[in-house]
């Protein structure tokens, strides 16, 4: 399994916004196949927040082709109408997880503590 990070600074006064325009992707992403899910977590600071958006994809060709299918882009585009500056975004591979999996990955990773 692979994660796309995403880290962000959304206004406070656009946190709904955000949460609607983060809710409006997961359809794309899931029509792509391969998305296993996506969690934001928020700092919870004054007058900003800044968020970590993971998400997860079944392997590295799922993660590449979520790209070429434009789904980066339209989540940029969604996103910055409520974020401060540029998102920076980092690939990751996942080592661990308690998540639930898609069953085809479950034998692979099962429950990794």
């Amino acid at each position: 399994m692979h994660a796309r990070i995403w880290q962000l600074r959304v206004r406070r006064d656009k946190l709904e916004e955000f949460k609607n325009a983060l809710h409006s992707l997961i359809p794309a992403a899931q029509q792509h196949g391969g998305f296993v899910g996506a969690l934001a977590l928020g700092s919870g600071e004054k007058g900003a927040s800044d968020i970590s958006l993971i998400a997860l994809w079944e392997s590295l060709d799922a993660l590449r082709a979520s790209e070429r299918n434009m789904l980066v882009e339209q989540a940029i585009s969604r996103f910055v109408n409520c974020c401060d500056g540029i998102p920076q975004i980092q690939e990751r591979e996942v080592v661990a997880s308690e998540f639930p999996l898609p069953s085809r990955q479950a034998a692979l990773y099962g429950r990794v503590i």
